[in-house]
């Protein structure tokens, strides 16, 4: 099909289309907003302690980084609906595994399983959408797509909160067993199919897609399919998982072979014509600054959004629904400040925003530090909770639009996909490590019953937080020019929730 006779978004098509792919990103949309929600819950019915708990949620995150880039080679080469359908199906199956989970490892072992369908289905959404869109209505269908986004991260906590007190934790992840059935009918019913046959090998357009053009490797014909870096997907995710086991149990040798092995991984992209991560992205300062940006911050991030649900129930004896409900302001601030922060960026570069923006989070996790005992009231709440979250929200608000713009800015065109998607992977990365590895420095081990213990390392992991924060932001003033990028113009108003065009905000517990 060609471009002129894709569908208007006006028409009954692009409306079922703009729903499938709503609905298909809601789906890990509420998944990841409400899982932090019921952890203290799966931990006192599955009676496990941190550990197990940190694997609630590496288990997810592991395989979803190791393999997001290599979901939107897939969709390439076999079709973009058909990877989209089965990561669907994959995951509302992975998910009634978890709600069925009669102990911790049978609990891990699905997540695993959710994160590989997730990598299926994450980049497909945004993917389908470009491609299966009028090209004069893209720019309006990525809004919608990202506002309808928004809104599901909004409601997340809340119905989470609110499923978790009326029936259990099993029913946070049963519920996308529905969705998931609607997404899968409207899109094998609505959704044309569509693939990229004469992309460049491994390259992922933004949401999944592949890059622009084929070339010649070393004399050969070009392949009229996109080749796929599997020994470089396999030795990543082997990488990872022996950092993350290693973190998690501490285990330093494991460790260090995970160190060992992102070695490897590097010299396997070095030396491949068809590398899941191209290393001549790196060659823009700007490019390599906003990453570095990115792996600091969204480490910090990630310590934060596990940690503080724990300490909210745990030491100040928030409800799951009033622990959700909590830092909903985070959510709101971004979606009514990151469009605008993205925009300014544009127009004065992202070096201001990139620098200010942590520099706030940091603030607001030091307001944070507030949260004890004595917080779980109103009075509490106004007192320790509301401010430090309301400056958190500030300030990831003038971070995020501008350093997914940096990113994007710094990339050719044809490469604009493969740089936000290996974006996306450098977020989940540094989250993943930060679920793994921080509540061991904080001091953080045994039962959550323990309140002592989980208000004393919530101190010393916000502590470290906060430097990771301050990491970025002394980053992004050094290695960032004072004006804007002039690459590719970047339109970002479809942040703070543009899936792999964008790092993975998670502002919800």
């Amino acid at each position: 099909m060609s471009t002129t006779d894709l569908p208007r978004l006006r028409s009954a098509t692009g409306r079922w289309i703009l729903l499938g792919t709503v609905l298909g990103s809601a789906v890990a949309a509420l998944d990841a907003t409400v899982v932090n929600i019921a952890l203290p819950s799966i931990g006192d019915h599955l009676h496990t302690g941190v550990s197990g708990l940190q694997w609630t949620l590496s288990g997810y995150t592991l395989t979803l980084a190791s393999f997001i880039l290599l979901g939107g080679s897939l969709g390439d080469r076999l079709g973009r609906r058909k990877i989209f359908v089965w990561g669907t199906i994959g995951f509302a199956a992975a998910s009634v595994l978890c709600g069925a989970a009669v102990n911790i490892e049978m609990l891990i072992a699905a997540r695993i399983a959710q994160g590989v369908a997730g990598a299926l289905l994450t980049p497909g959404s945004l993917a389908l959408i470009s491609a299966s869109i009028d090209p004069r209505d893209q720019g309006s269908a990525i809004g919608l797509w990202s506002g309808f986004g928004g809104i599901a991260g909004a409601v997340g906590p809340f119905l989470g909160g609110w499923l978790i007190e009326v029936g259990s934790w099993r029913s946070i992840f049963l519920i996308n067993v529905p969705l998931a059935a609607v997404v899968v009918a409207v899109s094998l019913r609505h959704v044309p199919e569509s693939r990229d046959p004469h992309a460049e090998p491994g390259r992922v357009r933004p949401g999944g897609g592949s890059g622009a053009s084929p070339r010649r490797a070393r004399g050969r014909a070009p392949s009229t399919q996109p080749r796929l870096d599997v020994p470089g997907a396999l030795v990543v995710a082997l990488a990872l998982g022996a950092l993350t086991f290693g973190l998690i149990e501490r285990m330093p040798l494991l460790a260090v072979a995970g160190v060992v092995l992102m070695g490897v991984f590097v010299a396997i992209e070095l030396r491949s014509d068809h590398p899941l991560v191209p290393p001549s992205l790196f060659r823009s300062r700007v490019f390599t600054a906003a990453n570095l940006v990115t792996l600091a911050v969204y480490a910090a991030l990630g310590g934060v959004f596990f940690l503080l649900v724990l300490q909210l129930q745990q030491v100040a004896h928030f409800s799951p629904l009033m622990s959700g409900v909590a830092t909903l302001p985070i959510t709101l601030l971004m979606l009514m400040l990151s469009a605008r922060a993205g925009r300014w960026a544009q127009q004065h570069g992202p070096r201001l925003p990139m620098t200010i923006g942590p520099l706030l989070a940091a603030g607001g996790l030091i307001l944070l530090l507030r949260i004890g005992s004595g917080s779980g009231n109103v009075t509490g709440y106004l007192r320790d909770v509301l401010p430090g979250v309301v400056v958190f929200g500030l300030g990831l608000s003038a971070l995020v639009a501008p350093l997914t713009g940096a990113v994007l800015g710094a990339a050719p065109a044809g490469e604009a996909g493969i740089a936000s998607g290996v974006n996306n992977a450098v977020a989940r990365t540094a989250q993943l490590l930060a679920v793994a590895a921080l509540p061991g420095l904080a001091g953080i081990s045994g039962s959550i019953r323990d309140a002592a213990v989980i208000d004393h390392g919530f101190t010393v992991a916000m502590w470290i937080c906060v430097g990771l924060l301050l990491l970025g932001a002394a980053i992004a003033a050094v290695l960032l020019g004072s004006s804007r990028d002039r690459g590719q113009p970047t339109d970002v108003d479809c942040l703070p929730n543009c899936g792999v065009t964008g790092p993975a905000v998670q502002p919800n517990l």
